[in-house]
């Protein structure tokens, strides 16, 4: 039995990954010499990065919650080796080979590169002066009986039973993750073994515009938010002034001296139940209308981090280590901005 239909004929005209097919194309066609030296130069020769990258977009924007399955889906789904570049009658990797790929070649470099390109070409649609910034629990795969003291001095046992011992991230650590740290968000919440997951969005579409991930304590928001701040200018070379809206959390006065100093406008909402000193925010600030502007659009955020934690599967990362949750956030981030790029460059200006 033979058949003269490809795959390129299957896949209907109005498929929506289409679209993200051909931005993926560019951006890779880009990359090709970074990818360059990525190659095996001995030995077996490894899955090619483009596919490794295009399976990975695949299994983000399916949800689909492991390796394996993703395999078994690559093996008969057309779309799927249309989308990856497999040839119909092409034999599929193993799901081991391909995780172990996957964690050798796709670094957090390649992310940030493969991010930075997707952001390139959503320029004309970003807003390139109205900002806002928050952050979000990650939780890490790793249980809370793997929260061990660090000098080995615990009871003996699995670590299930742990009721009414004092443990701190000082004298503990995760042996199953020892980057994750216990961390609890709200006063009346559970301490879980986390991470802190910071986006900065644009306010006029709310694209994401940069992420990064850090150990989860009380100062890692803000110092994630200066960071991504002072990053804007230096991408572009230029320094103009910004504003940056963002929650009651970030309204203390060391975050909001150290943004005006970076030459970006606080547009924070007050805290004005703080107990000492009062909102670092005062009228000098909210007297304009460009406040009310950037706290009506500080709400947008919220969908990238929900878009992110449901579909990207970063509610509770099944990666170990800061670098590869750090890796997964980026790249989940740029798979969002795939997502809604075809839509908004169809629409008329």
């Amino acid at each position: 039995m033979f058949s003269y239909v490809s795959a390129e004929q299957r896949v209907p005209s109005d498929h929506p990954l289409r679209a993200v097919r051909r931005l993926v194309d560019d951006v890779l066609r880009e990359m090709s010499r970074e990818f360059d030296g990525l190659y095996a130069k001995v030995g077996r020769p490894s899955i090619p990065p483009e596919r490794l990258l295009r399976a990975q977009l695949l299994q983000i924007f399916y949800s689909i919650r492991s390796e394996r399955l993703l395999m078994e889906q690559l093996d008969y789904n057309l779309l799927f080796r249309w989308f990856v570049g497999v040839e119909l009658d092409e034999p599929i990797w193993a799901p081991t080979v391909f995780t172990k790929n996957r964690d050798r070649l796709l670094n957090q470099d390649i992310a940030r590169s493969f991010f930075r390109r997707v952001v390139d070409r959503a320029t004309g649609l970003m807003s390139d002066e109205h900002f806002t910034v928050d952050g979000t629990l990650i939780e890490a795969w790793a249980s809370q009986k793997s929260f061990q003291p660090k000098d080995g001095s615990g009871p003996e046992g699995d670590g299930r039973d742990f009721r009414g011992q004092q443990r701190r991230n000082d004298t503990h650590a995760s042996t199953t993750d020892p980057d994750a740290k216990l961390y609890r968000r709200t006063h009346h919440g559970e301490a879980r073994l986390s991470y802190l997951g910071h986006l900065l969005i644009e306010n006029r579409h709310g694209l994401i515009v940069d992420a990064m991930v850090t150990q989860a304590d009380g100062h890692a928001e803000r110092d994630a938010a200066w960071l991504m701040l002072d990053a804007l200018d230096r991408r572009t070379g230029r320094r103009r002034r910004h504003t940056v809206g963002a929650d009651k959390g970030y309204d203390t006065r060391d975050f909001v001296e150290v943004v005006r100093a970076l030459g970006v406008t606080p547009h924070v909402t007050q805290n004005l139940t703080r107990p000492r000193g009062g909102s670092a925010i005062d009228g000098r600030t909210t007297r304009h209308p460009g406040y009310a502007q950037s706290q009506h659009a500080r709400p947008r955020i919220e969908p990238a981090f929900g878009w992110l934690k449901t579909i990207g599967w970063l509610r509770k990362v099944k990666l170990r280590g800061l670098a590869k949750v750090d890796w997964l956030l980026v790249f989940a981030s740029a798979a969002f901005n795939l997502k809604r790029l075809p839509k908004l460059l169809a629409s008329p200006a």
